[in-house]
C-alpha cells in the first residue's frame, strides 16, 4: 500500500490518510433499505456510491468484507402487511429478491454478508443486556431505551450538543422516557405485531440497535469504513456510536464515516409525498441502469445529486461514446474536437489519464475527475482511428480504457449478442446488407434497414469502414 488514499470523514470534518485496522484488509458496513416497497434511484445512488468504493479499494489491492444489512422488520413493512392481510415475510421476501436483481442491473457488486433484523435478535438481546449493565439503558413497561445523557460525546458526528438536537429533533412525547433524546432498543410487544422473546416480555429490535450489533457480530465491533446516506447521520448514525462505543468500550467504533449526498429533482428532495419517485426497475426496463450509474460517478459522491431526464439522457450518450472507443471492432466515430489536431502520442495520453484517473480517485473518490480523465482517453482512441492509426497500436490505450472502466463499474464492453439467440446472424447480414445499399447510395432502402432495426432494439453505428449494431 502506498498511502496515498485520503478520506473525508464526517465524524472530524476533514480529509485523512486512509489507515486500516488490519493491513491489507477494509471492514465496511454500509446501511441497506427497509423493503417495504420497490427500490427507488435514490437507493440506487447509494448502492453505486459504495460500490465504486469498494471496487477502488480492491483496485488498490485491499481486501473487502462488506456488510450491508436489511431492516426486515419495522413499522413500515407491520403497517404494509396488516394492511394487505399477509405477514410481515411475505411483504419482506420479494422485495429483497427484486433488490438483488436490480443490485445486479446496476452492476453492483453483491456484498459479502447481508444480514437481516429478524435473523440478529440473540445478539440484538446481548448487546441491549450489556447497555443495560453498563448503566446506559433502562427498561420501562417492557421497552428498553437508551439513555443519552449517560454518554458523554452524544452528538459528536452531527456536531452538535445536546440541547441543539433537542431542538431541531421531531420527538415522539413520551413521558415514560427520562429524556427526551433517548431512544428505543427494544419496542414491547402490541397486538398485530410480530414478536420475539426477551429478558424483558415479547417484544422487536428498535432501528438503531440492529446495525450495531451486526457491526459487533460480523466485523468484530470496530470497523474501518461505516457508510451511508447523509440523512442517516443523525439520529442513526449518531445512535449508533453511541451504543457501540459504550457497549465495546472502545473508541472509535468506526474509523472513517462516509456519507453520500442526497437525491434531488431540481430543489427538492425525492419524496413519495411530493410524487416525484422513481424506481430503479423503471431505468432497469428502459435500458438505462448503466446510464444511470455514469450520471452518479459524474457527481462527487458527497454532493447531492439533481436528477432530471435529460441529464440521464445525456449520461446515456457518454456511455456510447465510452463504449465506442472502448470497442474493438468499432468504426471511427469522431467529433470535431476528437478529430482536431493533436501532437500527444496514443500511449502518452493513457499514462497520462491512468495517472489522473489515481490521482482523483486518491483524493476522496474524486469520480467525476476520473470519468473526465477516461472520456478524454476515448477521445484520443477515436483520434486516432479517424487519423487511420493501425489496430495494434490503439489496442494497449483501448485496453486501459476497458480497465479503467471497469474499476468504476462501468461496463464499456459487452456481449452485444447475448439473450438474441439465433436473430443475431440474420442481424449481421442486415448490416451487410445495408452497407451494400449505402455503397450503391440506395439511401431509402438502408434507412429502411436502420429504423425497423431501430424498432427492435438495434442501434447501427455508421463510420468510415463501416457500419456495427448493438442492443439499443
Amino acid at each position: 500500500m502506498t498511502g496515498r488514499l485520503r478520506i473525508y470523514n464526517t465524524l472530524t470534518r476533514r480529509k485523512e490518510p486512509f489507515e486500516t485496522i488490519e493491513p491489507g484488509m477494509v471492514r465496511m458496513y454500509v446501511c441497506g433499505v427497509t423493503p417495504y416497497d420497490s427500490a427507488h434511484i435514490g437507493h440506487a445512488m447509494s448502492l453505486i456510491v459504495f460500490d465504486m468504493i469498494r471496487r477502488y479499494l480492491e483496485h488498490r489491492g485491499y481486501r473487502v468484507k462488506h456488510v450491508q444489512n436489511f431492516t426486515d422488520i419495522d413499522d413500515k413493512i407491520i403497517a404494509r402487511a396488516n394492511k394487505e392481510g399477509v405477514t410481515a415475510a411475505e411483504i419482506v421476501e420479494p422485495l429483497i429478491a427484486a433488490w438483488h436483481e436490480e443490485s445486479r442491473a446496476l452492476n453492483v457488486l453483491p456484498a459479502t454478508v447481508y444480514p437481516r433484523a429478524t435473523a440478529e435478535i440473540p445478539f440484538i438481546i446481548r448487546m441491549i443486556e450489556g447497555l443495560i449493565e453498563k448503566g446506559y439503558a433502562y427498561v420501562v413497561d417492557g421497552d428498553v431505551y437508551y439513555r443519552v445523557r449517560a454518554f458523554d460525546e452524544y452528538g459528536k458526528l452531527s456536531h452538535r450538543n445536546l440541547d441543539e438536537l433537542q431542538a431541531g429533533a421531531r420527538i415522539e412525547v413520551d413521558e415514560r422516557k427520562e429524556y427526551p433524546l433517548d431512544f428505543a432498543l427494544w419496542k414491547a410487544a402490541k397486538p398485530g405485531e410480530p414478536s420475539w422473546p426477551s429478558p424483558w416480555g415479547p417484544g422487536r429490535p428498535g432501528w438503531h440497535i440492529e446495525c450495531s450489533a451486526m457491526c459487533s457480530h460480523h466485523l468484530g465491533g470496530t470497523v474501518d469504513i461505516h457508510g451511508g446516506g447523509a440523512d442517516l447521520i443523525f439520529p442513526h448514525h449518531e445512535n449508533e456510536i453511541a451504543q457501540s462505543e459504550a457497549y465495546l468500550g472502545t473508541k472509535p467504533f468506526a474509523r472513517y464515516w462516509v456519507h453520500n449526498g442526497l437525491l434531488q429533482f431540481g430543489g427538492d428532495k425525492m419524496s413519495k409525498s411530493i410524487g416525484n419517485i422513481v424506481r430503479v426497475r423503471d431505468l432497469i426496463d428502459r435500458g438505462l441502469a448503466q446510464a444511470f450509474r455514469l450520471m452518479v460517478l459524474q457527481s462527487h459522491y458527497r454532493a447531492p445529486l439533481t436528477f432530471s431526464e435529460e441529464g440521464l439522457l445525456a449520461a446515456d450518450r457518454g456511455l456510447d461514446r465510452l463504449r465506442a472507443a472502448a470497442n474493438p471492432d468499432s468504426p471511427a466515430v469522431a467529433t470535431a474536437e476528437d478529430t482536431s489536431e493533436s501532437t500527444e502520442r496514443l500511449e502518452d495520453v493513457a499514462a497520462s489519464v491512468d495517472r489522473r484517473f489515481h490521482e482523483a480517485m486518491d483524493d476522496d473518490f474524486d469520480s467525476p475527475v476520473a470519468v473526465a480523465a477516461l472520456f478524454d482517453l476515448a477521445r484520443a482512441i477515436n483520434r486516432a482511428r479517424t487519423a487511420g492509426q493501425p489496430a495494434e497500436e490503439i489496442e494497449p490505450a483501448r485496453r486501459k480504457l476497458v480497465e479503467l472502466g471497469e474499476v468504476l463499474g462501468l461496463q464499456l464492453v459487452t456481449d452485444e449478442r447475448a439473450g438474441l439467440g439465433d436473430a443475431a446472424p440474420f442481424i449481421d447480414l442486415l448490416v451487410e446488407v445495408r452497407n451494400r445499399l449505402r455503397a450503391a447510395k440506395q439511401w431509402e432502402l438502408s434507412d429502411m434497414i436502420r429504423d425497423e432495426l431501430a424498432k427492435r432494439g438495434i442501434a447501427i453505428a455508421d463510420g468510415p469502414t463501416g457500419s456495427t449494431w448493438r442492443k439499443a
